[in-house]
């Protein structure tokens, strides 16, 4: 994954009676020049990674490779989109990776069940529902979106295709409702504004909750999860 320039916290450093202020401030900003090149020295060696795994993928799958890639490396790295309102980010991120076609597992990977990474999805222009809100959480998570704000959301949906489906819920505060970003209506909608999903459970990073019963666990434990995490690995090495 691309990785995303922060800013150092200001270091403070402790007071000696025979050290100046203006003296003080100078190693201060001399520290925070010396960390903030590093950061910067960092985040050019990933967008360099990337770059050449694109040139590799763009020789395997084409130039619509090429062109998802690097439009999403470029979504990643703005400043400006960065910069945004979280609700802004969201509509930029759920519009961007909407445009990729759906395909099954079965047709796509020829396996039952395939949870693709945000590179593989995109490389090969093509999904399902797990791979649209995985590839969307990463992303977002990308611009800086914190991750307790963000849940993947195994659904049922219930009135047009009676079964089972992904989404990506926000929640703007622990205790309000969430925006739901889907791959079956491209709009970013409250989920009382969704009552075709009814929720399973979900899950990020830090932990899965059962929406019946509220219980939390690891999701290390989802099977699916880790092999997706362990591919996210090895593609942040090559």
């Amino acid at each position: 994954m691309l990785g995303v320039l922060v800013l150092p916290n200001v270091i403070v450093f402790p007071a000696k009676q025979f050290v100046t202020t203006g003296e003080k401030m100078k190693r201060a900003i001399l520290a925070i020049r010396e960390e903030l090149g590093t950061r910067i020295a960092e985040f050019e060696q990933r967008a360099s990674q990337l770059d050449a795994q694109i040139a590799r993928l763009a020789q395997q799958f084409g130039p619509i490779a090429r062109e998802r890639l690097t439009t999403w490396r470029d979504l990643m790295a703005s400043a400006r989109n960065r910069a945004l309102p979280e609700r802004q980010k969201l509509e930029l991120v759920n519009d961007f990776m909407n445009q990729t076609p759906f395909k099954s597992d079965k047709e796509h990977w020829g396996k039952e069940d395939y949870w693709a990474t945000p590179i593989e999805f995109l490389s090969t222009n093509g999904g399902d529902c797990e791979d649209f809100s995985i590839a969307k959480y990463f992303t977002l998570r990308a611009l800086g979106v914190p991750d307790d704000k963000l849940q993947i959301t195994y659904v049922k949906e219930i009135k047009v295709f009676n079964e089972a489906h992904m989404v990506l819920a926000y929640y703007p505060r622990p205790d309000a409702e969430p925006l739901i970003l889907d791959n079956i209506d491209d709009r970013v909608l409250l989920a009382s504004n969704r009552q075709d999903l009814a929720p399973v459970y979900s899950f990020n990073e830090e932990d899965v909750v059962l929406t019946a019963t509220g219980q939390r666990t690891n999701p290390q434990q989802i099977r699916a999860w880790r092999a997706l995490i362990d591919r996210l690995n090895r593609e942040a090495t090559l």
